[in-house]
């Protein structure tokens, strides 16, 4: 047990041996959480979420990405998602776990929660599989496909050519991290960007499984699944009492101030979605789950939960 945590290790189709973690509550599950994590960080990092929701009747479970944390995989390496078809490989894993979870008892309704990264692949899940979730959860993500979109793609595809889709992209941290970080200058580390609780930030600056340069392979695969969630067209499989809870941070350049999160969740009420809660939290950075107000974001989310979830 680490952290509150039971770690496991569940083998994916895909090849990947990914580490899983799972929290139970100690009465009768409500509903299960399956969380995916974001970018360059680790499903471990939820620890703090995962108690307050098992604490109020909710199976957690949450496992690292392919490239991330200790899950391994034969074509993953740290950063990578994989060699070909990185991006199908990890929803593969994610539907992995969610066989896993409703293995157990195939009654209990799954909620797939994911932030920043994590809400792409979530959110990818939702529109391929929407018969594997009876809820989802989208935090903190860019998911528009404007110009810099577009340009990203076509920069980052010449670079695989140039120098490899595993290699780090040269350009990729500059256009998103550093250069977010930038909008809180002074900056006292790389990733102020974060959250405004600097032993937060702390935190995650000292965790050698954090903060690493991901493949150009890896941008691109991600950038094709904001595209796939981009059309509109593929909206429309999605079960319109599907319950969806969208937040940004009014603080976050990655989501344009939250801007992102807003035209996702209008979207998703023009596509026919009847019970779509949107929040934008004013003055929150990055992390909302660790940011100075994270506990009264995780209890309105509970909230949310219990009032669908009984």
């Amino acid at each position: 047990m680490k952290n509150g945590f039971v770690e496991t290790t569940l083998e994916s189709p895909t090849g990947a041996q990914l580490q899983l973690y799972s929290r139970m509550p100690d009465r009768r599950v409500r509903a299960a959480i399956q969380i995916n994590h974001g970018m360059a960080e680790h499903a471990a990092r939820y620890q703090r979420f995962a108690r307050a929701l098992s604490e109020a009747g909710f199976a957690v479970f949450a496992h690292d990405h392919r490239g991330h944390g200790q899950t391994t995989a034969p074509d993953a390496s740290p950063g990578v998602f994989g060699e070909v078809q990185g991006f199908e490989k990890v929803l593969e894993d994610v539907v992995a776990v969610n066989r896993h979870i409703r293995a157990r008892d195939p009654d209990t309704p799954v909620i797939c929660f994911g932030h920043s990264m994590g809400a792409i692949i979530a959110l990818n899940f939702a529109l391929r599989h929407p018969e594997r979730l009876d809820g989802l959860a989208c935090w903190n993500a860019g998911v528009e496909t404007g110009a810099l979109a577009r340009i990203s793609r076509l920069i980052l595809g010449v670079e695989a050519l140039l120098r490899g889709r595993n290699k780090p992209s040269s350009l990729a941290r500059k256009l998103t991290f550093d250069a977010w970080n930038k909008v809180f200058k002074p900056n006292r580390t790389a990733f102020d960007w974060l959250s405004q609780d600097q032993a937060e930030v702390d935190l995650y600056v000292a965790d050698r499984l954090c903060g690493f340069d991901v493949s150009i392979g890896l941008w691109l695969d991600l950038l094709g699944g904001v595209f796939y969630a981009g059309d509109d067209r593929h909206l429309t499989g999605l079960h319109k009492a599907l319950p969806v809870h969208v937040l940004g941070g009014g603080a976050d350049p990655c989501s344009n101030q939250g801007r992102d999160m807003q035209h996702l969740a209008a979207r998703l009420r023009i596509a026919g979605l009847t019970d779509v809660t949107e929040t934008v939290l004013a003055d929150t950075r990055h992390e909302s789950l660790n940011e100075i107000n994270r506990d009264e974001t995780t209890a309105a989310f509970i909230q949310w939960l219990n009032q669908r979830y009984q």
